[in-house]
């Protein structure tokens, strides 16, 4: 494949039979299958898309190994983000163990699935979240509008780690929210080391989505964390529900095209090669 610098930043593979997907069941039926490299791979060549992030889907260090494994046999993946406990007392040893992995970029607590919307404000150990700054790693935050006020108290307690925020906090478009999404994004946006995906928009926004129903909440993240801290991703498979890679692909070009080239080409791939460090070694566990 032709390096053309655009990333996505955010895709998924799974095999359903390991058992370990809580969410994805059989009423899933267009998910509930084996997704895997062959499946991705023309629709990236497609896109002139040359490097990926593939993102835990399951809330364990077994399946961040499962997708460790992958990206040692493709090129195309620049980055892992997996899952670890971390409010478990062996926390910073499992995550020494895995960054010596070179694809293992960082960690995605699935905040979403959590029965206490308030998990990340006081749960995680502080031991833990140094571990991920000392060894170059960072966290992807997978929250809803509902979880952003605890996410807000997180990020201040730990200024040095980089987080990005999933599919800008899954914003409820399909019922037009919006003030109290913005105003609570803002908040983030205002910590310098806090940046935000451009994905998961149209399963939000559901079936009957459109690229100007998108347009004020696009504009928003662009206009809050600025093009230099907006990362762009499909959330492939999961964005099959609602569109084909092709037709996000398209939107987004739509509605980027404001943008000059060096902040689209930011947005496309600069900002996720820069914060996943995909062109670099983390730092030496142990070290």
């Amino acid at each position: 494949m032709t390096p053309s610098g655009r990333v996505d930043a955010h895709q998924h593979f799974w095999r359903p039979a390991r058992g370990d997907y809580g969410w994805l069941t059989p009423a899933l039926t267009p998910l509930y299958r084996d997704f895997s490299p062959p499946d991705l791979l023309p629709l990236l060549q497609s896109a002139g898309i040359d490097t990926t992030v593939l993102v835990q889907a399951a809330p364990t260090v077994a399946e961040t190994e499962f997708l460790l494994d992958l990206a040692r046999g493709q090129a195309f993946i620049g980055g892992v983000v997996g899952w670890v406990e971390l409010t478990a007392a062996d926390a910073s040893a499992t995550l020494e163990r895995l960054a010596r992995e070179r694809a293992f970029k960082g960690v995605r607590p699935m905040l979403q699935d959590l029965a206490d919307p308030g998990w990340i404000a006081h749960a995680p150990v502080d031991a833990a979240v140094r571990t991920l700054v000392r060894l170059g790693l960072s966290f992807d935050a997978l929250v809803r509008p509902v979880h952003l006020p605890h996410l807000l108290a997180f990020a201040r307690r730990h200024p040095a780690l980089p987080i990005v925020i999933d599919h800008a906090a899954k914003p409820d478009l399909a019922h037009g929210e919006y003030e109290t999404w913005r105003t609570q994004m803002a908040q983030l946006a205002a910590l310098p080391q806090v940046c935000c995906k451009l994905s998961g928009l149209v399963t939000e926004a559901g079936a009957g989505w459109t690229t100007d129903g998108l347009r004020r909440h696009v504009d928003a993240v662009l206009e809050l964390f600025g093009p230099e801290r907006v990362i762009w991703g499909s959330d492939w498979p999961v964005v099959t529900l609602a569109a084909r890679y092709g037709d996000w692909v398209a939107a987004t070009d739509g509605l980027l095209a404001s943008l000059g080239d060096p902040e689209r080409a930011a947005v496309l791939g600069g900002n996720a090669r820069r914060f996943y460090r995909l062109d670099a070694v983390p730092a030496e566990p142990g070290g």
